[in-house]
């Protein structure tokens, strides 16, 4: 990445700090955990997400909600993100299991798989939670939900990344098993790419078909 001086250094620390809003509002709670998931919409593959800790006052330049970061961007940051974090975890519902609960329930599911996986290696519970815009059922933990926090919490932007990351990673692998659908480049969302490889080949194993509309795939 190219290194930033001067008056854009100064900028991207600005922009840095007003995401630690969240984290200096609820420091007395003591650890503060950031939440997020990737893969809610795609048509094939899983829903993961990520519990993220970061250090007070951890520096990651370019960190921002996941969307809005170029694929080389965010590989380059998950590295940085990993070795910083006090802990971080990652939790993976398969599409079957969507299918089964929906995706809703998935995510939540998810969500509770990483937090345990936090959980592990932090040795205790995060005193707080920092979620993107919803309240994970089941915890007993505090838990702050922020329309957009991707984009408000580094915390949250730093779950966002992994768990998109991840699921990136995965989806890469499954285009070498399937690699007539295109889920390198598509990462199982619903492309024209994808619903025409839908209509020549039909569904492969990896798909939600809970999620499949089959007038719009035969048609």
């Amino acid at each position: 990445m190219r290194e930033l001086k001067g008056e854009r250094l100064l900028a991207e620390r600005e922009r840095l700090f007003g995401m630690t809003e969240y984290e200096r509002q609820y420091r007395g709670y003591g650890v503060i955990a950031g939440v997020d998931e990737a893969g809610r919409g795609p048509l094939a593959g899983p829903v993961v997400a990520a519990c993220c800790v970061l250090p007070e006052d951890t520096e990651i330049l370019y960190l921002n909600d996941s969307k809005k970061l170029s694929e080389k961007r965010r590989e380059a940051l998950f590295p940085e993100i990993t070795e910083k974090a006090a802990a971080y975890g990652y939790g993976i519902v398969s599409e079957r299991r969507i299918d089964e609960i929906n995706i809703l329930n998935a995510t939540y599911e998810a969500m509770r798989l990483a937090l345990e996986m936090l959980r592990q290696k932090l040795g205790r519970m995060p005193g707080v939670l920092l979620n993107d815009a919803v309240t994970i059922p089941g915890i007993t933990i505090p838990q702050i939900p922020i329309i957009r926090g991707d984009a408000k919490s580094v915390s949250i932007a730093a779950a966002s990344v992994i768990a998109k990351v991840t699921r990136d990673r995965l989806m890469r692998g499954y285009d070498a098993q399937y690699p007539q659908y295109g889920f390198a480049k598509h990462k199982g969302y619903g492309t024209a790419q994808h619903y025409a490889a839908l209509r020549e080949y039909g569904p492969c194993g990896i798909h939600r078909m809970s999620f499949l509309c089959m007038e719009k795939i035969s048609g």
